[in-house]
Order: structure tokens, then sequence, then C-alpha cells
């Protein structure tokens, strides 16, 4: 196996948990309640979630880049962590993927299990909108592994 496929092996699994950790555990009530308001305060509090964001999927890449010895290009590591960033601002900001989701048909599924309007009767983790969400980190992590591995 090359030394390329062996950081991706390393680098995707390894994205995956951190983005998990970081995403639920290190955002904040704050920032998950506004990052996706439009203007100043929501821009403020995706900014500040994808800092924390990134410090950790950093972290974690570069401490098994250390104790493993992989071979990443520094410049492969900052695109990778580049990569991942901007795509999960993008996102974050929620009327975007609302807005792709629109684009591709996938409307319905958005809006699956969300409360109705004026209620809030299904407050919860299991949406449709969040589904979609969880799915492109997935996509650009895999892409980040990708260029961190190869570049």
């Amino acid at each position: 196996m090359s030394a390329s496929a062996v950081t991706f092996a390393v680098v995707l699994p390894a994205l995956l948990v951190a983005h998990n950790v970081a995403d639920h555990w290190g955002q904040t009530t704050h920032q998950a309640a506004r990052k996706g308001q439009r203007g100043k305060a929501g821009r403020q509090a995706c900014a500040a979630h994808v800092a924390s964001y990134t410090a950790v999927t950093a972290t974690v890449v570069a401490l098994l880049w250390l104790v493993l010895d992989l071979n990443i290009n520094p410049a492969a590591f900052v695109v990778g962590q580049l990569v991942s960033a901007l795509t999960h601002y993008w996102a974050d900001r929620r009327f975007t993927l609302a807005a792709l989701a629109r684009l591709t048909g996938h409307t319905s599924f958005y809006v699956l299990g969300a409360p109705r309007t004026g209620r809030d009767d299904n407050p919860s983790l299991g949406t449709g909108a969040y589904a979609l969400d969880q799915a492109w980190h997935w996509l650009w992590l895999l892409v980040a592994a990708l260029l961190t591995a190869v570049l």
C-alpha cells in the first residue's frame, strides 16, 4: 500500500470522529442558535463555530501525523483543513444548504421532521435538514482527507 493510501486511510476516519465531536460537543448553544441567521451576528456565530471545529480537526490530524509518522505535506495539511472549514461554514449558514436542497429537488427531505410553522412539536436532531447537513460535511471530509493524503 502506498504512503498516500495509508495517510488517507488514517486521516478520513480521524476527520469523521473529530467532526462528530467538534460539531456536537464543541459547538456552543449560542453558535448553534445563531449561525444560520442572516447578517453579522449569524456570520460571527458561524465563524466562531468553524474556528473551534477546525481547531479540533487540525489537532486530531496533527497528532496522528506526529504519532504515526504519516507522510503529509504541510501545505496539503493546510489545504485539507481549509476545504473542511470553508465547506463547513457554507453549509452551516443553513440558508445555503436549504437553497441547494431546493435546487436539487430535495426540499421535501430537507423539511422532514421540522417543527410545523408556529409550533415546537418536534424538537429533535432527526430532521432531513440535519441529515443533509451531515452528509454534506462527510462528503467534504472525504475530499479533505484525499487532498491531505495526495498533495
